[in-house]
């Protein structure tokens, strides 16, 4: 029996979220869970599910963007193709039936926009190496900066000296704390005036922050850093999956910003991660958002991120018209 592509129903979510769990490259923005966190009504999904012999073999999250153009991810950071494992010529066949149910359909655009290859638990680029022979092209690329964990490398020697210096100083003074808890009503306040001074808007309300929580409490975990019981930064990190930490959001109070708070929340953030199993620190991408064209990196940023033995990971989007 052939593969088919059906629309995804509620019915389906506990079965999405186990394949999900256990696939090669799927994160917890492709769970059901994570979608449910946005307002009813924000977005109006049209996920797909591969089906074979009324199993899932494969995901694609998404939503039909205008007439005939579906998107990949839709209120969420990464989407795309979710699969376990697979060979060359499997990821051969669901892109082309993913063609063939496009012309069928009235799809006339693909948008797709997969997580790095560092998310995935066995590095495997049958998908894009598939998808760019049958037709797909890449329309974007980010970059990102990502710190792969070493169980056996002491943390601090990683860093550049000056960061190593100020972390060590931060372990002298008594006064300076870090703490994982759920303290967002002391968190969000740092991050609304931290974005404010580019001059833009957190992705999430406090809210919403809130409710993801609530929704995926074992995927987030909030990193508070502590100056005489005064909040100064935190790290807000999303473990997408059982390969992966994101900080999704760094921030620090700029009056404590000589105490250097983000230097010891991210040894902090490097030191949990690698002591529960992950393999990567994602620190996010680096672009400068005031620029015309989307790709122009920042600088300062990638700099900064260098400093903690990050290296650059590209988020791809891959694009076709049909």
């Amino acid at each position: 029996m052939a593969i088919e592509i059906v629309k995804y129903t509620p019915e389906w979510k506990e079965k999405w979220d186990k394949f999900v769990e256990e696939s090669n490259n799927g994160t917890m923005f492709h769970l059901q869970k994570f979608f449910d966190y946005h307002t009813p009504g924000k977005f109006t999904f049209d996920h797909l599910m591969f089906l074979e012999k009324g199993e899932i073999v494969a995901l694609l999250p998404g939503a039909m963007v205008g007439e005939d153009k579906f998107e990949s991810p839709i209120g969420a950071s990464y989407g795309s193709i979710v699969t376990k494992d697979i060979k060359f010529k499997r990821a051969l066949e669901l892109v082309s039936i993913l063609l063939e149910y496009a012309k069928n359909n009235g799809i006339k655009e693909f948008e797709l926009t997969a997580a790095p290859v560092v998310y995935e638990d066995k590095p495997n680029q049958n998908l894009d190496f598939a998808m760019l022979w049958l037709g797909f092209n890449y329309s974007l690329h980010y970059i990102s900066s990502a710190i792969k964990l070493d169980k056996d490398t002491d943390i601090i020697s990683r860093f550049q000296s000056t960061i190593r210096r100020n972390i060590r100083k931060s372990f002298r003074n008594s006064d300076i704390r870090v703490e994982i808890n759920n303290r967002y009503d002391q968190f969000y306040p740092i991050l609304l005036n931290n974005k404010a001074r580019h001059d833009v808007k957190p992705t999430h309300s406090l809210e919403e922050l809130l409710r993801l929580e609530q929704l995926l409490p074992d995927n987030i975990k909030l990193f508070m850093i502590y100056y005489k019981d005064i909040p100064i930064g935190g790290s807000l990190m999303f473990f997408v999956n059982r390969t992966c930490a994101l900080c999704f959001y760094n921030m620090l109070d700029y009056e404590y910003e000589y105490l250097k708070p983000i230097h010891r929340i991210m040894y902090e953030v490097v030191k949990y991660s690698t002591e529960n199993g992950y393999s990567y620190v994602d620190i996010g991408v680096s672009q400068d958002t005031k620029a015309d064209n989307p790709m122009t990196p920042s600088m300062s940023l990638i700099d900064f991120k260098e400093k903690f033995d990050a290296k650059t990971v590209m988020r791809n989007t891959l694009s076709i018209k049909l």
